[in-house]
């Protein structure tokens, strides 16, 4: 597949929302030259934020771009997706081969959400692959 494993891979995802515990999130970022890097806010009970950096093998890497590849979410357009609401916003950016995509759009709680939505097979993509990643 065109961009899976030519060139440079850059992905992040973020989901947060601002409440009662002040900005609470979950973030993650793989980088060009392998590093992983993860950040959780949950200020529940005044936690501290949580990060950590690893370095990914280029095996992991491969697969990460091929699950990418394969879910097609490179073809997508937020154009329709809900707006980001006071319950909250996930971002998704992607930079795969000369590929960039950036995606922003609302929490989503479940499928109901997507089905619901103006655009449900594009967003039905997008809610996948971040349950993918982050479970």
């Amino acid at each position: 597949m065109a961009g899976e494993d030519n060139g440079e891979f850059y992905l992040r995802y973020y989901v947060g929302h601002k409440g009662k515990f002040g900005h609470e999130f979950l973030e993650f970022e793989f980088r060009p030259d392998g590093k992983l890097r993860y950040a959780n806010n949950s200020n529940y009970k005044n936690d501290t934020i949580i990060r950590k950096e690893v370095f990914l093998t280029p095996a992991v890497l491969k697969e990460c771009r091929r699950i990418i590849s394969e879910s097609e979410i490179m073809k997508e357009d937020d154009n329709n997706w809900p707006e980001p609401d006071r319950v909250g916003r996930q971002e998704l950016e992607i930079v795969m081969g000369n590929e960039h995509i950036s995606f922003t759009t609302s929490k989503i709680g479940s499928l109901v959400d997507v089905q619901s939505s103006k655009d449900p097979e594009g967003l039905r993509i997008f809610y996948y692959l971040v349950q993918v990643s982050y479970t």
